[in-house]
């Protein structure tokens, strides 16, 4: 039986303030909370309220039968628990239903798996806990920044205890295999990936409201007619889009939600079911391997990362905040980890993005360049306050020893822990043993 897989990405951002040369030094908060509970309060009530009451309703109506995946950013979740609880509780009655799967992310979608690997572990793990504390659920399948992958990122994952990825479907990569297949990293030959179904995927999440289409409108009965007449032998159909589709990029009187309320009913009558990806990996196997020696993501024509990397802006504030991850990291201030998270978070690095000049997007700056200089000034101030408790002078071979002996002090005083319990559970037999003598 054919399946779909549905998955979508939610994540917000805490958006900078503007931020002067002469702040630096004088202002240590950096977030435009204005803006930033203005913007989710609309996504809110647009997309996020309305997609879960309809998603709630497609398990119900459909009889359990219909099912879907979310990656919410730690960001994006500490909004919501801020500004909009009632997402939260939203999500909540999800989970109850059995029918939704929350995917592991990095906690800030951040571009750590591209610069600091010791940084992807923590984040991975940080965001784990918060799924578990908010959800209840331990996430056991990861989903990259963006659907950032590569052979090593494959490997990276698999060593954090993840035995399935999501990500792009890309052509270059590809070639003449489809994406309705479950295959594995060619170099973690356990590792297996479910590949984004660009065509479908675009239908949805682009072209719905284009009048210009071919095909418009898109009706569900349509959709599922094409799906259903893909080959036989192709079991999985991976339709991975943003959530903001819902309400936000396609607004509710384009006919997105009817069309999104139709699918169960359409798919049962072609023989289509739906499928977390848990279920997909646990009943396909991989038909083979694919190879992707260069990371690779879901954005633009090129599918690289050169919406975050690509010119000498954005590689100049990479490399600058990765330069103090190590000193972060030993640092216990809860202000400046969270300043720390916060920073890392990718859209700060696609503002500066030169490579679709005069289309501003989804930027809150005037241009590439005000988003460098505002982007490099708070982390200035942000670098000066790291230095104050670790000073910049301390070589990296310095901290590297410091962080050796503070690591192997906390294994020394764990097994003194244990050796405690273990004298003190003797302790009473002794005793006994003395008074009967």
């Amino acid at each position: 039986m054919k399946t779909i897989c549905f998955y979508f990405q939610i994540h917000q951002p805490f958006r900078l303030k503007r931020y002067r040369f002469f702040d630096i030094g004088n202002d240590h908060y950096y977030y435009d909370d204005f803006q930033n509970e203005e913007i989710i309060r609309q996504i809110a009530d647009r997309c996020y309220l309305p997609a879960n009451r309809l998603m709630l309703e497609m398990i119900k109506a459909s009889g359990g039968k219909f099912k879907v995946a979310f990656s919410i950013s730690g960001t994006a979740l500490e909004q919501m628990e801020i500004y909009t609880p009632e997402v939260i509780d939203g999500f909540r009655e999800l989970a109850k239903t059995g029918n939704v799967e929350f995917l592991s992310e990095t906690y800030a979608h951040s571009l750590s798996s591209l610069g600091d690997h010791e940084e992807l572990k923590e984040q991975v793990h940080r965001h784990r806990d918060k799924i578990y504390n908010l959800f209840g659920v331990k996430p056991r399948i990861f989903r990259n920044t963006e659907l950032i992958y590569s052979d090593e990122i494959s490997e990276l994952a698999y060593k954090m205890g993840f035995k399935g990825m999501l990500t792009e479907g890309a052509k270059h990569v590809l070639g003449w295999k489809s994406p309705n297949y479950v295959y594995t990293s060619i170099s973690q030959p356990q590792q297996k990936l479910l590949l984004k179904n660009d065509r479908f995927s675009e239908d949805i999440s682009i072209r719905f409201k284009n009048y210009s289409w071919s095909e418009y409108p898109l009706t569900a009965d349509k959709y599922m007619s094409w799906i259903a007449s893909t080959p036989e032998d192709e079991q999985i159909i991976n339709l991975f889009m943003n959530y903001d589709v819902l309400g936000s990029f396609h607004p509710v009187e384009s006919g997105i939600f009817d069309f999104f309320r139709a699918l169960p009913r359409f798919a049962e009558e072609k023989g289509v079911g739906f499928s977390t990806p848990s279920e997909v990996f646990a009943l396909l196997k991989p038909v083979g391997s694919v190879s992707v020696p260069y990371p690779m993501s879901w954005v633009d024509e090129e599918k690289d990362c050169s919406s975050w990397l690509g010119n000498i802006l954005q590689n100049e504030a990479f490399g600058k905040i990765n330069k103090i991850s190590e000193r972060v990291r030993l640092i216990e201030d809860r202000r400046i980890r969270q300043d720390w998270y916060y920073l890392q978070s990718s859209d700060h690095f696609y503002y500066m993005n030169t490579k679709h000049p005069g289309e501003k997007g989804f930027s809150p700056y005037d241009n590439p360049y005000e988003a460098f200089n505002n982007y490099m000034n708070i982390l200035s101030d942000f670098m000066d306050r790291v230095n104050a408790q670790f000073p910049s002078d301390i070589e990296n071979e310095e901290l590297n020893s410091l962080l050796t002996t503070i690591k192997n002090q906390g294994a020394e005083i764990v097994s003194l822990q244990k050796e405690a319990e273990r004298l003190k559970k003797k302790a009473p037999a002794k005793k006994t043993a003395a008074a009967a003598l």
